[in-house]
């Protein structure tokens, strides 16, 4: 898999739809997602997610289900034909996994202050044709958001009362999720636990450390918004902060993870 190829692009902070505010549930997703693409205008399945009810189910699957089959295995057999080694296999995998429930919505936590619910019944994943996943959907659309976001009030959002009560919600939907996808892939190839979570840290301190770059948002803001997402896994008991000492290399770099 190729590395990263695409150049960075910054979005202006004005760039994101402005459709009038209304009864559609998913209108605020749809918002953010616009700008979410905006920031790698080449690969921009890489942050946005899709609404499932828009999409065929051809090459998508359920992430609360399609851990419990012989998916991730089949993945992990794909991993290993590429590395040769299986220990290194299973870590892109978990990459790519970790990416699809934290990496996105982080980046929509310190871009704009705002979550979508990243609970694993919520999720799902879709594949490309290399049999790698390229993109991720959600079932509900609804967002949490901030008291004064322009959502707040409409269908299309929870108003949770502050920042910190945002991240600790989103924080504990991804560690439920994140969880279950660790104990699936732990049944495959044991790896562990504390490098999974330091790769989490990494995928949240990567979205804090690249959306001021490429989206327009102040970099104070970012990294205030990163480092209480971490905080707010570290307050959960998981070690986001350990370092990922880790040779294999990661296959989830942002044009593997796009069409």
């Amino acid at each position: 898999m190729s590395s990263i190829a695409a150049p960075p692009i910054a979005v202006s902070s004005t760039a994101v739809s402005m459709k009038p505010l209304g009864n559609d549930p998913a209108a605020a997703l749809d918002d953010s997602c616009a700008r979410l693409r905006g920031i790698y205008p080449d690969y921009p399945r890489v942050y946005a997610v899709a609404l499932m009810a828009d999409q065929g189910k051809r090459r998508w699957w359920s992430a609360a289900e399609g851990i419990h089959g012989d998916r991730l295995e089949r993945m992990v057999e794909r991993a290993l034909a590429d590395l040769g080694e299986p220990e290194a296999a299973a870590a892109s995998v978990a990459t790519a996994l970790i990416h699809a429930v934290i990496g996105r919505v982080a980046s929509l936590v310190v871009l704009e202050g705002r979550s979508w619910d990243p609970g694993l019944e919520n999720l799902w994943l879709h594949m490309d044709s290399d049999g790698c996943i390229d993109w991720a959907g959600v079932c509900d659309p609804v967002l949490r958001v901030l008291p004064g976001d322009r959502w707040a009030g409409t269908r299309a959002a929870v108003t949770l009362p502050c920042e910190g009560a945002l991240l600790v919600w989103t924080a504990y939907r991804c560690r439920a999720a994140l969880v279950a996808i660790f104990d699936a892939l732990d049944r495959i190839v044991p790896l562990d636990r504390s490098r999974l979570w330091a790769m989490v840290g990494e995928a949240i301190l990567g979205a804090a450390t690249l959306v001021p770059i490429l989206g327009g948002v102040g970099e104070s803001v970012a990294m205030r918004r990163g480092q209480g997402l971490l905080d707010a896994f570290e307050g959960a008991g998981v070690p986001v902060r350990a370092r990922a000492d880790r040779a294999a290399p990661r296959r989830g770099a942002i044009a593997s993870l796009a069409s």
